[in-house]
């Protein structure tokens, strides 16, 4: 999934709630029967607290003969989160991991000072209808961790903690919400939430969380009197509590975070706050000074040109 191009979400059209600062929908991309839509990063904003890179997978059924097959392909300066609602996609990495996620499940990938992985879907599965759909993320880590040892960890969705109220469900993915804590852990200050409203239900977004965006799966939201539908972004300013409501009942994901509090640059699946660190990692990947991803290594993503 991190490798598909993408070209800048365009911003919305005008709208009156005073609670949101930026609005963006995302252009879909058609990648071999798979739709992709990429919300971060966009011209109108980079970063909603460490979230960098926000892509919604499907939802789609790939045909028999169809799978995911995303190559070896590496990654520097950014933690991955992959987050499914279907489907299952086997991850194999330059640490030696291999493992099938499952939908639910929080698959976070810490690339630090350099990492190597695939994604396919499983070979078990093969040679029938596959679905899939899902979200990608990425974290630019701070300053200090850019360079950390790589390092995965699963989190089962059995070990996430559960939203059950009268008006909304879901789980907390990361970070902490609704007096809920998840026990994954990050490099900075994150909120990751997977929220759905009940016909007529509200929830609270408090202003505890310095940067916070909400993107609408399905459904249509409510905010201060706007309605907002699927596959749109909402970036919240600053210090304000957000009621989120829905007549019909709907499903988004709530996101991010502390501010990094420096600029970060962008470069195919490479982030650092150093445009110099990223010219070296294109030079280990065009020489093959990365590591390897056992079980998976006679293929790779070729660097791009330009």
């Amino acid at each position: 999934m991190s490798f598909f191009p993408g070209t800048d979400p365009v911003a919305g059209d005008a709208f009156a709630c005073d609670a949101i600062e930026t609005l963006i929908i995302p252009r879909a991309h058609d990648i071999g029967g798979l739709e992709v839509r990429r919300a971060l990063p966009s011209a109108r904003r980079r970063l909603v607290g460490p979230f960098i890179f926000f892509d919604r997978m499907g939802p789609a059924i790939l045909r028999a003969g169809q799978a995911l097959d995303v190559r070896p392909h590496p990654h520097i300066g950014l933690a991955t989160v992959t987050y499914l609602f279907d489907g299952k996609i086997r991850h194999r990495d330059s640490l030696g991991t291999e493992m099938v996620i499952e939908p639910g499940d929080v698959n976070l990938m810490t690339a630090g000072r350099g990492i190597v992985h695939s994604e396919r879907s499983p070979e078990e599965l093969r040679g029938g209808p596959l679905s899939i759909s899902g979200l990608q993320t990425w974290l630019a880590l701070p300053d200090d961790k850019e360079e950390i040892a790589p390092l995965f960890e699963n989190t089962a969705r059995a070990e996430l903690p559960e939203i059950d109220g009268e008006e909304a469900t879901g789980r907390v993915v990361i970070g902490a919400f609704s007096g809920l804590k998840a026990p994954v852990r990050t490099a900075s200050d994150t909120l990751y939430a997977d929220i759905r409203l009940k016909p007529g239900g509200r929830i609270p977004i408090p202003a505890d969380t310095e940067e916070r965006a909400i993107y609408v799966l399905e459904g249509e939201v409510d905010i201060a009197g706007d309605r907002f539908a699927a596959n749109q972004l909402l970036v919240f300013r600053e210090g304000d509590e957000i009621v989120v409501g829905s007549e019909r009942g709907a499903h988004f994901m709530l996101f991010g975070g502390a501010s990094l509090g420096s600029r970060r640059y962008i470069w195919w699946n490479f982030v650092s706050s150093s445009k110099e660190r990223i010219e070296q990692a294109k030079e280990e990947w065009r020489t093959g000074r990365f590591d390897i991803v056992p079980g998976d290594a006679e293929e790779r993503i070729p660097l791009p040109e330009g």
